[in-house]
């Protein structure tokens, strides 16, 4: 049994050793300790049975959810019925597909279904459980050395969904203190991504390098005046390869220049161009022949080209290998259900074996850029080889009477047989609000007639509408 004169010898000592700032830190501790029970004891009100009766009687809960306009979008939906093709089903109309992001055709690709299929009779539709617990299944490891051997690069990691991939690697290395110099255009994976990490944001103008140019010196002059903080600051750089809010091409190499000169970190989000760009369908470091040690980290989605589920990061071993450990959506998010992992790898196997698909794709996109100037009563936006294109209205107004105008243009082609969509942006969410656009996607299974056909279904849609409008 321990003694009193014990315990206050204990006491004695723990005092003589600590300092005054420490022995008033916990005397006030412990004063707040006091104060707080004896608050809670004393100077709590007690009600009656009554009073507890009436408070609950004049009490009225907020609804779960507020009241929804009756115009909302989203209780006016349309109605999509069988595979989501070249051609879709919507509202039990047939119409030609120029609103999702299938490039290459290969969610009609029987082969691929196929081996899907396979897939879900020997594993099952999933383990629902994250990669590092008991989510892990062999086409996993088999996916991600293929992807690398595809990219030429040490090695990939997979991850679940395409939005997650982005979002959870920029925060995987750039931290508080840390300095991000982004396009002003990103996509809005990205933009969570940046706020996620905490660091500070800087942007430059789209696709503009004299800008960034200008940022980056900016930065360099603050750093000469504080050596020591420079020190400790960490640098980023990161672009889109085609961004998908504008359908331009990054200008990787004058980037790549800049990185160089002024030290970056470079990130490079390939979604759209995967399976688009470059002569194997590689990207946009392809397609410039640009080093790829010059990018440090590489992203894309397997939503688009690929026609499956999931995305991916490739790059050095030292850098693909941190995300395992520190990638969110990889840490967190059920794995990728091993049907959908082995439709990327049988995608992988036509880009190999039949690396023309990627030039018909270009060459479709090339002849939806032709048509463009065809439609009169719009301006529009996006690379020749980009399968994603704007439309803008040519006389701006407002956003929100623009944005309605647009909406009925993309009822009416619908009705019309020809699926079209606006572009869709959180206006309160995202960092740089663009202007209303009808957003084209291109299909490798176009044909001429087809294209012609549904240019034609656009311009008389457009000029209905606006003539009614006005």
């Amino acid at each position: 049994m321990v003694t009193t004169p014990y315990i206050i010898n204990e006491i004695y000592d723990i005092i003589q050793k600590s300092t005054a700032f420490e022995l008033t830190l916990e005397a006030l501790l412990a004063l707040g300790v006091i104060w707080i029970v004896l608050y809670k004891r004393n100077g709590r009100k007690r009600l009656t049975p009554e009073q507890r009766e009436k408070l609950i009687e004049e009490w009225t809960p907020e609804p779960l959810v507020g009241d929804v306009p009756e115009d909302h979008p989203a209780l006016h939906t349309h109605l999509v019925q069988g595979r989501v093709g070249k051609v879709i089903n919507i509202d039990g109309k047939q119409c030609l597909n120029l609103a999702s992001h299938n490039y290459l055709g290969l969610v009609e690709d029987d082969h691929i279904q196929q081996e899907a299929i396979k897939s879900l009779r020997k594993y099952g539709v999933g383990s629902c459980g994250p990669r590092g617990f008991y989510g892990t299944v062999d086409v996993h490891l088999d996916l991600e050395e293929r992807l690398a051997k595809f990219m030429e690069v040490e090695e990939a990691v997979v991850y679940s969904y395409a939005f997650s991939t982005i979002a959870s690697a920029i925060p995987a290395y750039a931290k508080r203190g840390d300095i991000i110099f982004v396009d002003e255009y990103v996509n809005f994976a990205i933009q969570k991504g940046l706020d996620a990490s905490r660091s500070r944001v800087v942007f430059f103008k789209h696709n503009d390098v004299a800008d960034l140019e200008r940022l980056l010196e900016d930065q360099a002059k603050e750093d000469r005046r504080n050596p020591k903080r420079a020190a400790k600051t960490r640098r980023f750089l990161v672009a889109e390869a085609i961004y998908m809010n504008t359908g331009e091409l990054c200008p990787l190499p004058a980037l790549v220049e800049l990185r160089k000169r002024y030290k970056l970190r470079m990130f490079l989000d390939e979604s759209v161009s995967f399976g688009v760009l470059g002569k194997g369908g590689r990207g946009l470091i392809e397609h410039f022949n640009v080093d790829k040690v010059e990018v440090d980290l590489r992203s894309a989605g397997l939503e688009w080209a690929a026609g499956t589920i999931g995305g991916f990061c490739a790059g050095s071993s030292f850098i693909v290998e941190h995300q395992r450990l520190s990638g969110l959506g990889y840490c967190f998010s059920a794995s990728l259900p091993p049907l959908l992992t082995q439709a990327a790898i049988s995608a992988l196997d036509l880009f190999e074996n039949d690396p023309k698909i990627f030039e018909q794709l270009r060459d479709r996109c090339q002849r939806v850029s032709q048509k463009l100037p065809s439609l009169k009563d719009f301006t529009f936006r996006g690379d020749a080889l980009s399968p994603v294109k704007h439309l803008y209205l040519k006389n701006e107004t407002d956003s929100a009477k623009e944005q309605q105008i647009l909406d009925a243009i993309s009822k009416e082609c619908i009705n019309n047989g020809l699926a079209v969509i606006c572009s869709e942006y959180l206006d309160h969410m995202e960092k740089r609000c663009l202007r209303p656009s009808l957003r084209l996607t291109v299909n490798r299974l176009l044909t001429d007639a087809e294209i012609d056909d549904a240019f034609r279904i656009l311009g008389e849609a457009a000029r209905k509408v606006i003539a009614a409008a006005t």
